[in-house]
């Protein structure tokens, strides 16, 4: 595996400065192609899995978090109240107690849910100098969320959906999980104190988990039980991955809580007519962008999958004289939807232009014979080459390659 933090600013994906800060690092335009597409790809993932998009402001009043739990169990992790005109205002540390109150602010039948409400919005953890590096661990992030919520017996199938996006989220993007972990309280947990470190009670605690555990036993995973691991409010799955110095960290997660749909008094209408309390599933299929960068730094060295690559296409004019139609051959490409660059004829020898823009997923050489028949030859990273064929045939089939297998499929 590579080092995301060196080859990260080596090709020129991110990097950060002193005066914007430790933890807050920023992207380069390569950088930013790659995580455009790996959030275009998220938000048609899931809009095909049913989900709305929604967007809620980065802050919130103290009260907030104080209902839903996280002040007094997180607020070490938090950063500290602004005062605001005689208002508490505190950057989000989780978007959870933002979707509860969005599921709240409309009455909903039995027959809306489930509803599935996902966001990619601005997460802050108060995170101390010493532990943050890189993308890996950061002081401002995007999350990939997502909230369900749920009758109790659409919980475990929900569970498994979620779970199964996560799996072919990894496998379009070329990453393998370490290990599952179902994340506990400790053994000798105690609940709903002042002093305890979760809220609720034993037996929805109990209830959850053993939800969870029959989501992965169905789904044939193997996992380990980690006492001591699990949220404030509930029990979770937590996918497992490892960086290029050997450490674990978790990506992604499946949660159950019972907890939040009681403090902030969610309700829904259901067939007998009368309300009941919707669990709440907490879901991220990719966890925070930037974490899930550094590990596709970390596994692909820059030569990322044709779908996320920064530059897809690379056109190659042999000559000065090819490169009127290369030109023409990239904006067609572009308007396919292509990240494409031109390698131009005076940037150096043929050999050296291929040498050099070698983590593209395809190169398009164009000399005096793709010129006269109007056809290109295309050569793949691994050196492989394509029979030469029409233009406008090659860029479709390239196009085609260059959509991440879930999307292709229909998936």
């Amino acid at each position: 595996m590579y080092d995301h933090r060196k080859i990260g600013r080596e090709l020129g994906l991110f990097d950060s400065d002193p005066l914007i800060g430790a933890g807050l690092p920023y992207w380069l335009p390569a950088g930013a192609a790659v995580r455009r597409a790996l959030e275009s790809y998220i938000a048609e993932v899931e809009r095909r899995a049913g989900y709305q998009q929604v967007y809620s402001p980065v802050l919130a009043k103290k009260e907030l978090y104080e209902i839903s739990g996280h002040w007094a169990k997180y607020h070490d992790d938090m950063y500290p109240p602004m005062d605001m005109g005689g208002e508490e205002l505190i950057l989000r540390p989780s978007i959870c107690p933002h979707h509860a109150l969005m599921f709240r602010s409309r009455s909903h039948s039995y027959r809306e849910l489930p509803l599935r409400m996902s966001e990619l919005g601005g997460q802050y953890r108060a995170e101390l100098s010493g532990a943050i590096g890189g993308l890996s661990r950061v002081r401002a992030m995007q999350l990939n969320d997502a909230h369900i919520f749920c009758r109790l017996d659409q919980v475990a199938s929900e569970a498994a959906d979620a779970l199964r996006l996560i799996n072919q989220a990894y496998a379009d993007m070329g990453i393998a999980a370490s290990r599952y972990v179902l994340a506990l309280p400790a053994e000798d947990a105690e609940f709903n104190s002042p002093s305890s470190k979760y809220v609720g009670d034993a037996a929805s605690w109990a209830q959850a988990a053993e939800l969870l555990r029959g989501v992965l036993k169905d789904a044939g995973m193997d996992y380990e039980d980690a006492p001591g691991d699990a949220a404030f409010y509930g029990p979770k799955i937590d996918i497992q991955l490892m960086d290029s110095a050997g450490r674990e960290f978790s990506l992604s997660t499946v949660q159950i809580d019972f907890h939040q749909p009681a403090a902030f008094g969610l309700e829904y209408i259901g067939a007998d007519g009368n309300k009941h309390r919707p669990v709440m599933v907490h879901r991220a299929i990719v966890g925070s962008i930037e974490r899930a960068m550094a590990q596709l730094i970390e596994v692909h060295g820059g030569a990322f999958p044709a779908w996320l690559a920064p530059v897809q296409v690379v056109v190659l004019p042999i000559s000065d004289a090819e490169e009127e139609l290369a030109v023409q051959v990239a904006r067609r490409a572009s308007d396919r939807g292509l990240r494409v660059e031109i390698a131009h004829a005076d940037e150096g020898s043929l050999g050296a232009r291929i040498r050099e823009n070698r983590l593209a997923p395809y190169q398009a050489v164009i000399g005096a014979r793709e010129a006269s028949s109007g056809e290109l030859a295309v050569r793949e990273r691994d050196g492989s080459k394509w029979d030469a064929a029409p233009i406008g045939q090659v860029l479709d089939q390239l196009r085609d390659l260059s959509v991440p297998a879930a999307v292709r499929s229909g998936e």
